[in-house]
């Protein structure tokens, strides 16, 4: 089965995470660096959702009743946990293999939640829209965020949110999310990255903005080495969490 294009993706980017199969949920594998920082973006998407749609707080449940779409999902590192919490989740992604590998473990786990193999551009062509469109780490490698933005805002309720997970375009982040993590700790396989298709917060914010939403939440994280862990920060300077609000009718 081939990888479908999509005027967002880039194809050469799509094939990158199509090549890990199976290695998506291997917690010493290439992806060892988003399994580590997932406890922070879980929580913060958690909170998030639970103060904005004013949701009582469940034992197990949090979620429910939250219809979730998790475009460029991979092989659901950031829907399955997010479907444990009570959510409704469709996790969406053009490659073939990661969706086989999302398949495989929400089977082995027990997970209740929908994937399938498209694109933004493919569910924006259904009449159906969603409480929460998330894309976590996915707009770095969009052939045009702008567009990328507008799609994935299309698909928000009014009154809905759009969460997203990426890193800034700041000689820090060129410093640290490229040589350091790619090249000297071997965190990532080098070229997973360009800098220059980083984005910016302020350039998401205009893109958000274009696309009827109002930014509702900037945070950073940052790794603490002396933990060996992630946490939310201020410092907006290398990895970031935006969240922006579609406004009601």
């Amino acid at each position: 089965m081939s990888v479908r294009p999509s005027p967002s993706i880039k194809s050469e980017e799509v094939a990158r995470f199509e090549a890990l199969g199976d290695a998506w949920w291997d917690l010493e594998g290439p992806m060892a660096p988003l399994h580590r920082v997932n406890p922070v973006r879980i929580g913060w998407a958690r909170d998030l959702i639970v103060r904005h749609f004013k949701l009582e707080t469940q034992v197990g449940a949090q979620l429910a009743g939250i219809d979730l779409l998790d475009v460029g999902c991979g092989a659901g590192l950031f829907a399955e946990p997010l479907a444990r919490l009570g959510a409704n989740v469709i996790g969406v992604d053009p490659a073939p293999a990661a969706i086989e590998a999302a398949r495989h473990h929400a089977e082995e786990t027990g997970a209740k939640l929908a994937y399938r193999m498209g694109t933004v551009e493919d569910l924006a062509e259904e009449p159906r829209l969603f409480a929460v469109v998330s894309a976590m780490e996915v707009i770095e490698h969009a052939a045009d965020p702008k567009r990328f933005v507008a799609t994935a805002a299309s698909l928000v309720k009014p009154g809905g949110l759009l969460l997203v997970s990426t890193l800034n375009r700041t000689l820090r982040s060129f410093a640290l999310a490229i040589v350091g993590a790619e090249y000297v700790l071997r965190w990532l396989e080098p070229g997973t990255h360009r800098w220059e298709q980083f984005v910016t917060p302020l350039e998401l914010t205009g893109f958000a903005r274009a696309a009827g939403l109002r930014r509702q939440s900037l945070r950073g994280m940052v790794y603490d080495p002396f933990r060996r862990d992630w946490r939310l920060s201020s410092d907006t300077g290398v990895n970031y969490l935006f969240a922006a609000t579609k406004r009601d009718v």
